[in-house]
């Protein structure tokens, strides 16, 4: 049975683990903490970056050669593969640890398998401790490891009548300083950020983080069907972070026609990058398949999933977000409320292919916290498994 001390330190370790959160991907967040014999941690570490060493050995480096006869404190089970790095099992054998406390097992089918290489060499595996704590800062990751696809959050912000723009679809601001800078946080978390066509219109959005130090910029998204909303010159398109622009397979693209004459010309005395096209090198164009609201949801997700992305952060607008819910493919929603009334004006959500109250999307409200002015409610469907 876990003690207090126990808690206390897998606590830490989830703490730990946060601290990763958007620059670790493809990879979970991870934390450790290691206490000797006589209860003092010896060691602490997380999982900093995709190909870096994981939490253990970070926490084992920490430590010195005083883990022997310690206990880890692991948020997810140790892994037993060697990829870009070695086991962590094998390195907490070695390094004479005596137990090991951990939250969630590992899902992964090829690393997974750490508890019993542990157990095998003598060592003592407790397993659950904060589990549903430690699950919840790593929804993402485990949620693309459980789908094959990424975990979708849905951000939007509206009034308290529901509009996200007035009549004349101007909407700045609807929201505080303070909820736009907490948008921040969560673009910094995310792998991607995606928006849609009317959004790439309407406000010319750059998508990027900024007024976090240090921050791993996503993948900037836009999802643009008829390849005619992000012209040549868009913010979306400069060097601040890369870009892809989803487009039909049918259309025909303004920014690569641009493109391709520009390519076609000569171009020795150019010093633009972009070829005067504004788009810069970092900037790739998708094809995907129609469906019957724009495009593929689940072909745009896949093709995330194979560039790595497990985290996405849904920005909008309206008719995107609708897709996306028409589809099943929104795991979390983060509503941004403003003390403001509008009357008139888009709604938050578009279609979603629900036509009677019985097929409603029921949520469970997970926080509600003011920021700002603003209240900020997270909720998660319903119907969504229960992480352990």
């Amino acid at each position: 049975m876990a003690t207090a001390a126990d808690t206390t330190a897998m606590q830490r370790a989830i703490a730990l683990a946060a601290r990763g959160l958007g620059s670790t991907s493809p990879n979970p967040t991870v934390g450790c903490v290691i206490v000797d014999a006589s209860g003092r941690t010896v060691g602490e570490g997380h999982h900093q970056r995709a190909g870096g060493p994981h939490a253990e050995i970070h926490a084992l480096r920490e430590a010195v050669g005083r883990s022997r006869g310690a206990t880890a404190y692991v948020t997810l089970e140790p892994c037993n593969h060697t990829g870009r790095t070695g086991p962590c099992a094998a390195a907490l054998v070695e390094a004479g640890v005596s137990r090991v406390v951990y939250a969630v097992a590992d899902p992964n089918p090829r690393a997974t398998g750490g508890a019993d290489t542990l157990r095998a060499a003598g060592v003592r595996v407790e397993s659950g401790l904060l589990a549903a704590e430690a699950a919840a800062g790593n929804t993402a990751w485990l949620t693309s490891e459980r789908t094959g696809r990424p975990h979708v959050s849905w951000k939007y912000a509206a009034t308290l009548d529901g509009r996200i723009a007035a009549r004349d679809r101007s909407s700045r601001w609807i929201t505080s300083s303070e909820s736009r800078a907490d948008v921040h946080r969560l673009r910094a978390e995310a792998d991607a950020v995606i928006v849609g066509s009317g959004t790439a219109r309407a406000d010319d959005p750059h998508l990027a983080v900024r007024g976090i130090p240090g921050a791993v910029q996503p993948l900037r998204v836009v999802v643009d069907t008829e390849g005619t909303a992000v012209r040549p010159g868009a913010r979306v398109l400069d060097d601040a972070a890369p870009t892809l622009i989803a487009v039909a397979e049918d259309a025909v693209s303004d920014l690569e026609n641009r493109t391709e004459r520009t390519d076609r010309t000569d171009c020795s005395d150019r010093t633009d990058r972009s070829g005067g096209t504004g788009r810069s090198d970092r900037t790739e164009i998708l094809r995907l398949p129609r469906a019957d609201r724009g495009l593929s949801v689940p072909a745009l997700l896949d093709a995330l999933y194979e560039r790595g992305v497990r985290s996405v952060l849904l920005e909008g607008g309206p008719t995107l977000a609708g897709a996306f819910a028409a589809a099943g493919a929104i795991d979390k929603v983060i509503g941004y409320l403003a003390p403001v009334l509008l009357g008139a004006g888009p709604s938050a959500l578009a279609d979603a292919g629900i036509t009677t109250i019985a097929q409603a999307l029921r949520l469970d409200m997970t926080e509600t916290r003011r920021i700002g002015p603003d209240l900020r409610i997270t909720a998660v469907p319903a119907t969504a498994p229960k992480e352990s």
